[in-house]
């Protein structure tokens, strides 16, 4: 009856096992956002430690993919170049409204959740190189699609899955918008 699962978010979040499964659901956000900002961070680190400026690996792109040692000092696909404090600034206000969205009201749907964990990371990853180098190192070249890391693509298939969500949310209410009742309801409606 009083399972955390079937209660109000309100009322399931403040019970003991609600306050449980919440701490768990909250773990898991924060966890994906830390692996994220981790794996970004070492794979720049290894990107600035082994390849000059410029250099790329290897010399000849594989199915149209190479690692080159690029910065950007601007924001996704160059724009902005030169307005790291505004970006600074911005960055941490949309840190903000990440957590904000993901606390008010609780975030229940899984892959709400780890979306936004990964935008948070992706965020957190970026916003350290601008504070610390006052430029973003990018390394990931496929093609001629601009230049990107591991903090970006994580920002941009998060965007891709919380979008696919909600696209398919709508979906699901159209079609139950359009559902006939079932014959029990509405032999149960003519009585």
């Amino acid at each position: 009856m009083n399972d955390p699962e079937t209660l109000p978010a309100t009322q399931a979040i403040r019970s003991p096992r609600g306050i449980a499964a919440r701490w768990r659901k909250d773990l898991v956000f924060f966890a994906i956002a830390a692996a994220i900002v981790a794996l970004d961070q070492f794979t720049k680190s290894l990107v600035r430690g082994n390849l000059e400026l410029y250099e790329q690996w290897p010399d000849t792109a594989i199915l149209h993919t190479r690692i080159i040692h690029v910065v950007n000092s601007g924001a996704a696909f160059g724009i902005l170049q030169g307005q790291t404090p505004f970006l600074i600034i911005t960055s941490l206000l949309g840190l903000a409204a990440i957590v904000l969205y993901y606390i008010y009201p609780p975030m229940e749907h899984g892959l709400i959740r780890v979306a936004l964990g990964m935008q948070l990371g992706g965020a957190i990853g970026n916003l350290i190189d601008r504070v610390r180098l006052g430029e973003v190192t990018d390394f990931v070249d496929v093609a001629s699609f601009p230049t990107f890391n591991v903090a970006d693509a994580s920002i941009s298939v998060s965007i891709a899955a919380v979008l696919l969500f909600f696209a398919l949310q709508e979906v699901d209410a159209t079609r139950t918008a359009k559902r006939p009742p079932d014959a029990g309801t509405a032999a149960h409606q003519q009585d």
